[in-house]
């Protein structure tokens, strides 16, 4: 099998940083090599209309968010995406996956919310499903005051933060927010 170029870079990049595998190491060498890693494969940050930094509150405590504004998003009702970035509940932050999250927010329209959900071995289950629920009920309560719309509020796994969604589908009704499943043609 032939694999993608830039799927192929990445792993090139890896093999070329040396180091032991996540899973071979400590939490904190794994932590330290994966915040090394990332700023070499994301490069330039990708520019969108508006950025905030917000903190709320959590269940266990502050939660910090990201929320970013794409360019072209409307100035009131932009949809709104609960982004949960990946990292196996070990590794990741707001830092590791803004690329993205910048990019959707500017190819959607949208307004991207991305927590800094606690993780883990520090944190137990669940206190990461927490920290995201928590957002989702801050999204659903406070959507006015980033010009989004509760209307219609998507959530957006990556990796291992796909088995918390789920949960936080189910909570979506209650909190008078419906889940929006888009496929673009």
């Amino acid at each position: 099998m032939t694999l993608d170029p830039d799927a192929l870079r990445v792993l090139e990049i890896g093999r070329a940083a040396g180091g032991e595998p996540f899973e071979t190491g400590s939490v904190a060498a794994a932590r330290t090599a994966y915040n090394a890693s990332f700023p070499t494969l994301q490069g330039e940050h990708e520019p969108v209309a508006a950025t905030q930094e917000r903190q709320i509150d959590g269940t266990n405590g502050p939660i910090a968010l990201r929320i970013h504004r794409g360019i072209g998003a409307p100035q009131s009702g932009a949809p709104a995406l609960l982004y949960l970035h990946g990292g196996g509940w070990v590794v990741g932050n707001l830092d590791s996956h803004d690329e993205i999250c910048r990019l959707m927010a500017n190819l959607g329209g949208a307004v991207i919310v991305c927590p800094d959900y606690r993780l883990a071995p520090e944190h137990k289950f669940p206190a990461g499903l927490e920290d995201c629920l928590a957002t989702l009920r801050f999204i659903a309560g406070n959507a006015a005051g980033f010009s989004a719309s509760t209307s219609d509020a998507s959530a957006l796994p990556a990796t291992a933060p796909a088995a918390i969604s789920p949960r936080c589908w189910r909570c979506l009704p209650a909190m008078g927010l419906r889940l929006s499943l888009r496929r673009n043609s």
